[in-house]
């Protein structure tokens, strides 16, 4: 049955990539699980809290105001928190007023929403502020209280904000290694980026040295996901009194930023020159590729340091020595051989920088090449790219930075 064994390939494929989709969608509901009782939590509360306290007998606003400040991102929580109740109120009081005047209609929800949003920008509101008061007008123009009780919306929303800072406070969702974790994520996939580009340079892979171009291109998206995350621990511990203590560990990630933004800038040029030199043919010797693929061991080693939750200190001995053999010229070597070694000399003082040392102290470890006339070359080491060699043909502009 010649057609069995290629039905089963497929079956098996089908099979896996079900695994392989259930999987994530149950570690996507773990990973949003304390976040989703928060909110749980928070609406029922806040429900009970207006209907208890001020006795409200339907208290919508405080249990919808209480997931929404909820959802806001942790390192901007308290001031949008401000922002939701701001909106709620502006819109609430344009709201009443115009229905008690003109009373509800398609007309009259046109105007109240224009109206509040109006207003809400006069005042110098965010766009938040000025999408809540619109939302708020429109629910209270078309849900109209009974007599007395308008203003009881506003008050239901501010109990409502009240209890999820409340709860932000006391038992934030976000958990302290999820900056950490992201961090070794971001350094490992610059691992895999530099070894996909040893091996298009060794195959002269010219759709290799594209896709792994596109890739690195894409990575700053992970670094800003790093930057918004270090926020957010940073923000949570502040804001916690039981969680100051972990301050410390959370600023240091924070302060992996800066290498780790100019060794991802610096990856770009060298991925983009290696992608220049496949296409044209240029000789790149097969040292500068072993220095491209140790350099990614290295990136495997601080990766799984900082999954650890350790300061990747150990990977220094391994960078120490790729710096000394960096300094090595090899005479053949095509002009974008020679910048991808500098980019990899470059990488290397970010990545040292990334273990914990001092920008200076990284350059030191890292010994001035020689040019090829003999003299030393000073140029070597401190490129930082900001536009990924947009200048010419993917040498681009540097700047002393590492």
């Amino acid at each position: 049955m010649p057609s069995a064994r290629p039905t089963a390939q497929v079956t098996a494929r089908v099979a896996a990539r079900s695994r392989r989709e259930a999987r994530i969608r149950r570690d996507r509901l773990m990973a949003r699980l304390v976040f989703i009782l928060q909110c749980g939590l928070g609406a029922a509360l806040a429900w009970w809290v207006a209907s208890s306290l001020p006795g409200h007998d339907q208290p919508f606003f405080a249990p919808v105001t209480a997931i929404i400040t909820l959802g806001m991102s942790y390192g901007q929580r308290v001031r949008r928190a401000v922002e939701v109740m701001v909106g709620v109120a502006v819109g609430v009081l344009v709201g009443d007023v115009f229905v008690h005047v003109f009373g509800t209609g398609v007309i009259q929800v046109l105007v109240v929403v224009l109206i509040a949003m109006g207003v809400a920008s006069l005042v110098g509101a965010g766009i938040l502020i000025t999408i809540q008061a619109g939302v708020q007008a429109a629910i209270v123009t078309t849900l109209v209280a009974a007599p007395g009780q308008a203003f009881t919306r506003w008050v239901d929303a501010v109990v409502g904000g009240v209890v999820a800072l409340t709860i932000s406070v006391l038992a934030p969702a976000t958990g302290l290694h999820r900056p950490r974790q992201r961090a070794a994520a971001t350094v490992q996939e610059v691992a895999d980026i530099l070894r996909d580009t040893a091996a298009a340079l060794r195959a002269s892979d010219v759709d290799l040295g594209v896709r792994t171009l596109d890739r690195a291109r894409r990575s700053e998206r992970l670094l800003d996901d790093l930057r918004s995350i270090a926020a957010e621990g940073v923000a949570v511990v502040r804001l916690s009194p039981f969680r100051r203590r972990h301050l410390p560990g959370v600023q240091e990630i924070s302060s992996l930023l800066d290498p780790l933004d100019r060794a991802i800038r610096n990856l770009r040029v060298l991925v983009r020159r290696a992608s220049v030199s496949i296409r044209r043919g240029e000789t790149v010797p097969p040292a500068y590729v072993a220095l491209i693929d140790d350099l990614a061991t290295s990136c495997d080693d601080i990766a799984r340091q900082l999954h650890e939750r350790r300061e990747p200190v150990a990977a220094r001995p391994g960078l120490e020595a790729l710096g000394e053999r960096s300094t090595v010229l090899d005479r053949r070597s095509s002009l974008s051989g020679e910048v991808i070694r500098a980019q990899v000399r470059s990488m290397i003082v970010d990545l040292l920088a990334l273990t914990g040392l001092e920008i200076d102290e990284a350059r030191a470890l890292v010994p001035v090449s020689p040019n090829p006339t003999g003299a030393p070359s000073t140029a070597e080491g401190t490129g930082d790219p900001t536009r990924d060699g947009a200048a010419g043909d993917g040498v681009g502009t540097e700047r002393p930075e590492s």
